[in-house]
């Protein structure tokens, strides 16, 4: 089937609208109003007590850091890796969790062979089969999925689709084709579209918030079946919060039928004083800044954190404090005791 006759009979198929309640049973477990998650490492998972029983101490989701994506899942086009996937759906199984799928089409984190996809035909037909084995192998297991993740560019002050493999050869069609055939795949999937800054109040967040409302509606207007907007999160720590910017753009969502979730959140603290209790009061401030612009408009359907300990983080990769102090973006520190910031997160998820 083309990719463009795929799209026109989905489209009309009448296909099964996703239920809000894909994660009450995990909310209700933990007496929150909102499911709090986490991101996980597989390393750890496999060899820190300490890293599960926090896990299960604290989460009622689970995503993978990787795993699912493609550089991990697929590293030829007929070999699928699912050990990862794998061992966290069984983990989070186990333990009465959920887990989320991230991510079905992403710019990055792509294995070469892909990298060379030339063409409409060649470029529909690998992501189509992508989508329909990944999804169809957990159908009924992962409720939600980022099935687009990072769709929008970062080069400038004009935000537009961002440059990939799939924009090249599909142009923004290929957002479409993904979300389709995901549908098709788990009628009953939470489907998704994430993306990164959209909270500050910047220049940069406000013409990306537009973008984002702008693709909103061109798909809103093709029949695409986004259900919700995922909030990635990751906070500068240095930026203020745009709340009314936030609420009004989370109606905004709203307004077309969507639902919103937070992703990813984190707090980038390079930029942030050194002393500990000033810096952690920062990061709960701008977490709970963010939770409370969402939640004056909407209670999101989940939370969750790119990770749950400042043991295990991607901050110092990328964002390295030049004081030699060690970062401290997430809810638990190093020794798994709760920060500011998990108390804020807990506050605000049991009074939604």
């Amino acid at each position: 089937m083309r990719r463009r006759d795929f799209v026109t009979a989905a489209g009309a198929a009448g296909l099964a609208l996703w239920t809000r309640g894909l994660f009450e049973g995990a909310a209700a477990a933990s007496h929150s109003a909102i499911p709090f998650g986490a991101a996980v490492s597989d390393g750890p998972l496999q060899t820190d007590a300490a890293y599960q029983k926090a896990l299960i101490e604290h989460c009622q989701l689970l995503v993978g850091e990787g795993g699912l994506k493609w550089a991990d899942l697929r590293p030829s086009p007929s070999q699928y890796v699912y050990d990862q996937p794998d061992r966290l759906i069984a983990f989070a199984e186990a333990n009465g969790m959920k887990m989320r799928g991230h991510t079905l089409a992403w710019y990055a984190a792509m294995p070469d062979w892909a990298l060379q996809l030339k063409g409409e035909t060649e470029t529909s037909r690998e992501l189509m089969t992508h989508i329909e084995t990944v999804v169809g192998r957990y159908k009924g297991r992962i409720p939600s999925w980022d099935v687009v993740n990072e769709a929008l560019s970062d080069d400038g002050p004009r935000v537009g689709l961002r440059d990939s493999v799939w924009s090249a050869n599909l142009g923004e069609y290929y957002i479409d084709l993904a979300f389709h055939t995901a549908r098709a795949a788990d009628p009953a999937a939470q489907l998704v579209i994430n993306d990164y800054g959209l909270e500050a109040a910047t220049a940069k967040s406000s013409a990306r918030r537009r973008a984002m409302l702008d693709l909103l509606r061109r798909l809103r207007d093709r029949d695409v079946p986004v259900q919700a907007l995922g909030f990635q999160a990751h906070l500068p720590g240095n930026e203020e919060i745009d709340k009314d910017e936030v609420s009004r753009f989370v109606s905004d969502v709203k307004d077309m039928g969507l639902d919103v979730l937070v992703t990813e959140l984190d707090v980038i603290d390079d930029q942030l004083p050194a002393d500990i209790k000033e810096r952690d009061a920062i990061a709960a401030k701008r977490v709970g800044a963010l939770l409370g612009a969402i939640l004056d408009v909407t209670r999101p359907t989940a939370v969750v954190t790119w990770g749950i300990t400042d043991r295990y983080t991607w901050v110092p990769i990328w964002y390295k404090r030049a004081d030699g102090h060690a970062n401290r973006p997430l809810p638990l520190d190093e020794d798994y005791r709760e920060k500011p910031m998990m108390r804020t997160i807990k506050q605000a998820i049991a009074g939604a």
